[in-house]
């Protein structure tokens, strides 16, 4: 494994391939009011742009020379869990633009998320939002930030908070699901959000701007990166039901900040975790 200068030379490389990224991003709407979907993958809504896949490829490309013994695992190459190969040494996890439905109609986040696993478990994340030029990150052990300020969860109780709630929308049978959790949290907390990006959404916890975000099911690339942010915040990230993630594939998800993680904050209504 690598000493921790050399990953912190590593995140420096893996944020500069996020700029990039970003960059890639912007340029889309340079000539055109308009970003058509080059496919429709499975599930509701589920859109696909040339940029989408042009990102995804960029990184695939970039990451590999920083680190070229890393695998991948990345929303745009039909891989959505770990293998055994993939649980061991460096790996990967990739969503090139996590709001793509956002990113189609000029609304909202759409950020670039890279998450690296050291032999399965989250090591390293970062998340850029090229809208707002902001980028989050941390390596394990060492902190959180956005931008090169260190951030942290916020205090505050449940009651005090501001609450994200991620709709599932790829997965129509989950919708029970999700407006029983906004009307749970709509009556426990100041308010809902809902921006679109899951990645971002834990970012927003991470640097105490909502206190919680849950949604019913999201793909290990969603929620990879933001994990390691969350936690380096002081924050939690587990499934709907309190236990730890496994980190190997699709999950319910629930990150609380460090306040609402003092409280009992899940959802205890039936057939809803």
């Amino acid at each position: 494994m690598k000493p921790e200068n050399d990953i912190l030379n590593i995140m420096e490389q893996i944020k500069e391939a996020a700029w990039e990224a970003g960059g890639m991003m912007r340029s889309a709407y340079d000539g055109s009011a308009e970003i058509a979907p080059a496919r429709v993958k499975e599930g509701h809504a589920n859109f696909v742009t040339e940029y989408d896949r042009k990102v995804q490829d960029f990184l695939t490309t970039r990451l590999s020379e920083i680190l070229p013994e890393a695998h991948f695992v990345g929303e745009e190459n039909g891989k959505d869990h770990f293998t055994q190969e993939d649980a061991h040494g460096y790996t990967f996890v990739l969503d090139p633009i996590d709001g793509t439905s956002n990113f189609m109609h000029h609304y909202g986040p759409s950020v670039t998320s890279i998450g690296l696993f050291r032999d399965g478990v989250p090591y390293l994340g970062a998340i850029y939002n090229p809208w707002q030029d902001v980028l989050f990150s941390a390596v394990s052990g060492m902190g959180a930030f956005e931008n090169e300020e260190r951030i942290h969860s916020t205090e505050d109780t449940l009651s005090m908070s501001l609450v994200s709630i991620g709709t599932a929308p790829y997965y129509q049978e989950l919708r029970p699901q999700v407006w029983k959790l906004g009307s749970y949290y709509l009556n426990r907390s100041v308010d809902l959000r809902r921006s679109g990006s899951a990645a971002w959404d834990l970012c927003m916890v991470a640097s105490g701007r909502i206190g919680l975000f849950v949604e019913p099911r999201l793909q290990l690339w969603d929620y990879a990166a933001g994990a390691v942010i969350l936690t380096e915040a002081g924050g939690k990230i587990t499934d709907l039901q309190g236990r730890p993630l496994d980190f190997r594939g699709p999950s319910p998800i629930a990150g609380a900040s460090a306040g609402v993680c003092r409280e009992r904050y899940l959802p205890d209504i039936p057939d809803c975790v």
